[in-house]
């Protein structure tokens, strides 16, 4: 007499798994966005007036530096790299350009300077990393120095910016009803989306994913690794530069002090944002989210009256949850291998 086996019954918890699995490379840039849902309604809840379009304009303009950086940072730690320098050089390139231009050169010089200075460190920490074989935290880290000396040696004291086109680039406002957006913000917009196209949908995207991923097999592939790992250093370089003339603008004067401790206010909104430190994961977009969540925190506790020094604290918790999360999706992947 035969017996019928019982139907096997799928387990709900199998397929959650199973999709948990699928997406876990989204897992910490969801988390993200959802933490920086809560925090934004929870301050409109709290304070009643948090939620405005003058509060939530001014959250993306008064990071508009912040977001530049995080757009290079994000491509140098997709290839398993650091970047230490990007506070230095931004510091370097808004008080040389600001010297520039004190002496009378045109912003049509001063710019294109200023961008191809930081795009030089890059280059040289980027050369470093890849022909000399210096780990990239030494490599970046000779450029921190480099670049913060440069900034005392063009100028000890703060200079004042009296250009009105660079003025221009933070002065002027478009505005639809209470919305605003300024040059600034709107360079800080391009520059994401140029990042996020070209990660998404260029050989050299795909190609940083591939070394951030597995380099030996990159190299398998054919794919150029050691161009592509100078070129991020040099794209994070210029992107610093830029940085400089978007903080220059908003400050209006240069100053040698600029940036100190920026860097780690970017690589933390980065692996905010969900990109992983050991690379081959992560979005640029996900880093805009991580910048948005460090600006937010930031001007929750300016709204409460309290020490910025919070910021910091909550900050350096999210990142210890982050990096938990990270690890435990590592782990996960190396066991479905």
């Amino acid at each position: 007499m035969t017996t019928l086996e019982p139907p096997v019954v799928a387990r709900p918890t199998a397929g959650l798994s199973r999709l948990v699995d699928r997406h876990a490379s989204a897992l910490p840039t969801a988390a993200a966005v959802g933490i920086l849902a809560l925090l934004l309604v929870g301050a409109q809840v709290y304070f009643g007036n948090f939620l405005t379009p003058r509060n939530l304009s001014a959250l993306l303009l008064d990071h508009a530096y912040l977001i530049i950086l995080a757009v290079g940072m994000t491509l140098v730690i997709l290839t398993g790299g650091i970047d230490l320098s990007v506070g230095s050089v931004l510091a370097f390139t808004g008080i040389l350009g600001a010297r520039m231009l004190a002496s009378g050169l045109s912003p049509a010089v001063v710019v294109p300077v200023m961008i191809l200075g930081g795009a030089a460190i890059g280059l040289m920490i980027g050369v470093l990393v890849q022909y000399f074989d210096v780990q990239p935290f030494i490599a970046s880290l000779a450029g921190l120095f480099l670049a913060r000396g440069l900034a005392f040696v063009v100028s000890l004291q703060s200079v004042k910016v009296q250009s009105s086109s660079i003025l221009w680039l933070q002065s002027t406002r478009f505005g639809v009803g209470d919305w605003y957006i300024t040059p600034t913000g709107i360079i800080a917009v391009v520059v994401l989306a140029a990042g996020a196209f070209t990660l998404a949908y260029t050989r050299f995207g795909r190609t940083v994913y591939a070394i951030g991923g597995d380099e030996q097999s990159a190299r398998l592939m054919g794919l150029d690794v050691a161009r592509t790992r100078v070129l991020v250093y040099v794209v994070s370089g210029a992107c610093s530069g830029l940085g400089g003339l978007v903080l220059t603008a908003y400050s209006g004067a240069g100053y040698p002090r600029n940036g100190i401790g920026t860097e780690l206010d970017v690589i933390a909104a980065v692996v905010i944002g969900g990109t992983l430190l050991s690379g081959g994961v992560g979005y640029v977009l996900g880093s805009l989210v991580g910048v948005l969540v460090y600006g937010t925190i930031k001007t929750i506790i300016s709204f409460k009256g309290a020490e910025q020094s919070w910021t910091q604290i909550t900050i350096g918790m999210l990142l210890l949850v982050f990096i938990v999360i990270q690890q435990v999706i590592v782990v996960r992947s190396a066991r479905r291998r």
